[in-house]
C-alpha cells in the first residue's frame, strides 16, 4: 500500500515545478499547498535550486526560519527591486520618530493638565484643559 503522502495534494513548490511531491519532499514543510504565492516568490527571486542547496546546508531546527526569511525578502524584492527589506528599515524608522513625537506631546498635555486640575469639594481634580485631548471626563 502506498504510503498517505502520495495521496495527499503537492506542496507548493511541487505544484508550482510540476513534480510529484514525495513524503521526503525538502519543500513540503516550509511551502504549503495553501501558500502558492510564498514558493512562487522565493523561486522567482531565488530559484529552486539554490533553495534547495540552502536548505541542505541549515540545520534541520533552523530551517523554518530560514525559510521565512527567504519568504520575506522575496517578497519585499518584488514589491522594491532596488532596496528589498532594506527599504522597509527607513519608512519604520521614520514612523517610530513620528509616534514617539506624538508620545512626548500627549505626555506633556497630560503632565500640563495634571498640574492645572483644581481640587473640588469631593477631593477630586478637574483637568480643564482634557477636553481638548478628547477626554471628556471631569475626574481623575
Amino acid at each position: 500500500m502506498a504510503p498517505s503522502s502520495y495521496s495527499k495534494s503537492p506542496c507548493a513548490a511541487c505544484k508550482f515545478l510540476r513534480r510529484k511531491c514525495m513524503p521526503d519532499c525538502i519543500f513540503a514543510p516550509y511551502f504549503p499547498q495553501e501558500e502558492p504565492q510564498k514558493f512562487a516568490n522565493v523561486h522567482k527571486i531565488f530559484g529552486a535550486s539554490n533553495v534547495t542547496k540552502l536548505l541542505n546546508e541549515v540545520q534541520p531546527n533552523l530551517r523554518q526560519d530560514a525559510m521565512n526569511s527567504l519568504a520575506y525578502e522575496a517578497e519585499a524584492r518584488i514589491k522594491d527591486p532596488v532596496y528589498g527589506c532594506l527599504g522597509v528599515i527607513p519608512v519604520l524608522q521614520r514612523k517610530i520618530i513620528m509616534l514617539q513625537k506624538e508620545l512626548d506631546f500627549i505626555n506633556a498635555e497630560l503632565i500640563r493638565n495634571t498640574s492645572n486640575g483644581m481640587p473640588t469639594q469631593a477631593g477630586r481634580r478637574i483637568n480643564e484643559g482634557a477636553s481638548s485631548l478628547g477626554f471628556h471626563h471631569s475626574s481623575i
